[in-house]
């Protein structure tokens, strides 16, 4: 056969990689059988072979038939093989015919697809020389087999073990992947796939009788349970920022947010512009034993006519008037009111007045040592006003909108100097006797932030401040030259201070409130030299966010003792000694609340705290009420 019936036939071979094999039988007449043995290719030290599967029932009888040219060449050279030996060849090379499948058919089709794709990569390299051979069988009527071969190769002694070996391995994988019955497997998963699968039909929709589907709330189709349309809801309104806006500067008038009868606010006016004489500090009495102190301290009871809703958010600031004949208790507000309550009007609501002259927490409240009908009050929105019941308004004394106010104290016994502290660690000097409403010196401190300012009851130009972590003493006099240099600091607090305090009489001791908890009292004896810790007093002072910070006060009366609110159960106010020890404790069925602020009388046995929830509670003295 010339080279290119060679590659003829090879092209052919890949155009049908999958070739069925026919079992050989006796008594079957062949009249041609066309046999190309395996094309090997031979490297240059490893040699592969490639064998491609092939099937008789695929070709015509025209397609088997030998070349002319070469049946004419090997026709003087014919060649006679017995019976037994093209059988047992064929059963080497052709496997028995089995019904097999799609899925084996298609393992064969791959392997062979493979095969040709990897000699397409090296035919650049192949060397093998392609044999074909044509064998003619005739079977005789007789029942004998005889069959002829044509001339070629015989028993094909070209293919090597190997090779025949692989040919059997081919043949027992097909007849293994026949006997899983893959395809039949395969066709009844599908079925079952298909029966299992849901509908694709979209939910039915309910149906409508008469214009009305399913059921639905009357609420949202906003009709009443007769059928009527409810009216449209209201819009409600829109949540403004919390900002209260600062009021117009200048005096403003004295008017009762709770109060409309303007004939018993004329006679609450009157009442409190003729308590105009200041009160006479007896200093000389000295300090009542401890023994007659707490005696006169069980005397104080607490009842429901002594309970007073004053204002509508917590209380951050009290003051107790002076007076002798009158109880009259005033109250600083969160939302900038100023509540002022007479205990001995009745019904006690009568005796109840709130004012709002200014637009944010009220931090500090006191009546003026000079003259009680005024009330001085200091705000967070930056403004210090001065309360006059005489002429009913409430006179501006010191305004700075570009700071919030903290706490103030008067320098002087005629009221008419300030000291004012701020949140952000500056101090003013306010001389009210200068017109307009501006300060005299603006001073820095090395403090981040003061809370409360106090002056020394007989040195007046001493001044103590606390502030986050540290507590100082100044000189008011000295603030001009020296700025805000310290004469002395208290550097023992670990945490925040809420406040510190000059004893009321003699200012010999300080107390100060640590966030901490605890109460730490210092003698200020000596104030231009160190001033020791004398005593530590362990007290819960956590009260929250929702609480007013406790502020421990000195009672005016008793200088050594200290009064202070107490988060234990139940609610009470406690009285501590400077030494430490607990003299008394105030509760009742009718203090269910936390008295975050507290205040004592200045000469008689009365008590009133204020709560988170703008009600005081007053104990009084049995003589007293």
């Amino acid at each position: 056969m010339s080279r290119s019936g060679a590659a003829a036939e090879k092209a052919d071979s890949r155009q049908r990689p999958q070739m069925k094999v026919n079992e050989y039988k006796e008594n079957q007449n062949i009249a041609y059988v066309s046999l190309r043995p395996v094309q090997t290719t031979v490297l240059i030290k490893t040699a592969k072979v490639y064998l491609a599967p092939f099937s008789l029932s695929n070709y015509q009888l025209d397609q088997l038939m030998c070349p002319k040219s070469l049946l004419e060449k090997n026709s003087n050279n014919e060649v006679a093989c017995k019976k037994t030996k093209i059988k047992k060849t064929c059963r080497r090379i052709i496997p028995p015919k089995k019904k097999t499948t799609s899925k084996s058919e298609s393992v064969l089709q791959n392997s062979a697809s493979a095969v040709h794709t990897e000699s397409n990569k090296l035919q650049s390299k192949r060397t093998a020389d392609a044999m074909n051979l044509s064998v003619d069988v005739e079977s005789s009527q007789d029942g004998d087999s005889d069959e002829d071969i044509t001339p070629g190769v015989d028993d094909f002694s070209g293919l090597s073990p190997y090779e025949r070996k692989r040919l059997k391995n081919i043949s027992e994988n097909a007849d293994f992947f026949a006997s899983l019955q893959l395809s039949e497997s395969a066709a009844r998963l599908r079925e079952i796939i298909e029966k299992r699968q849901p509908p694709k039909s979209k939910r039915k929709k309910p149906k409508r009788e008469n214009g009305v589907g399913c059921r639905r709330s009357m609420r949202l189709l906003k009709v009443d349970p007769s059928g009527v349309s409810l009216p449209a809801t209201p819009t409600p309104p829109t949540l403004v920022a919390d900002e209260t806006p600062l009021l117009p500067p200048g005096p403003l008038e004295m008017t009762s947010e709770n109060q409309e009868d303007n004939e018993r606010f004329k006679g609450f006016l009157h009442t409190w512009a003729g308590m105009n004489k200041p009160s006479s500090k007896n200093t000389e009495k000295g300090l009542s034993s401890i023994k007659s102190y707490r005696a006169n301290l069980n005397g104080m009871v607490i009842s429901e006519d002594t309970v007073y809703k004053v204002t509508t958010g917590p209380i951050f600031s009290m003051a107790l008037h002076p007076s002798e004949t009158r109880t009259l208790v005033a109250v600083g507000a969160k939302f900038g009111q100023v509540g002022l309550c007479d205990l001995t009007q009745q019904p006690k609501e009568d005796g109840v007045y709130v004012f709002h002259p200014h637009s944010q927490p009220v931090s500090c409240l006191y009546f003026s040592p000079a003259n009680p009908a005024h009330i001085l009050s200091l705000s967070y929105d930056g403004t210090l006003r001065c309360g006059d019941f005489s002429r009913a308004i409430f006179e501006e004394v010191y305004r700075n909108e570009r700071s919030s106010f903290s706490s103030f104290d008067f320098l002087s016994e005629d009221a008419s100097t300030l000291i004012v502290g701020h949140w952000d660690g500056n101090m003013s000097l306010v001389d009210r006797r200068t017109p307009g409403t501006s300060y005299e010196k603006l001073t820095s401190s090395s403090m981040g932030k003061i809370r409360t300012v106090h002056v020394h009851p007989v040195h007046k130009q001493y001044f103590i401040t606390a502030g986050l972590r540290d507590t100082h003493i100044y000189d008011a006099r000295q603030l001009k030259s020296r700025g805000s240099q310290p004469l002395i600091s208290l550097t023992e607090h670990t945490k925040s201070i809420a406040s510190a305090y000059f004893s009321p009489l003699t200012g010999n001791r300080v107390v100060t409130t640590c966030a901490d908890c605890n109460l730490r009292i210092f003698d200020s004896s000596c104030v231009s030299s160190k001033i020791p810790l004398l005593t530590t007093i362990r007290h819960n002072t956590f009260t929250g966010r929702w609480l007013t910070r406790f502020q421990a006060m000195w009672d005016p009366k008793q200088e050594d003792c200290v009064i202070v609110g107490s988060m234990a159960h139940p609610r009470r106010v406690e009285i501590f000694h400077e030494t430490g020890k607990r003299v008394h404790s105030f509760g009742g069925e009718c203090l269910v609340s936390v008295c975050s602020i507290n205040a004592m009388h200045p000469t008689r046995y009365i008590l009133a705290g204020g709560n988170s929830s703008g009600k005081i509670h007053v104990f009084m003295n049995e003589k007293s009420c």
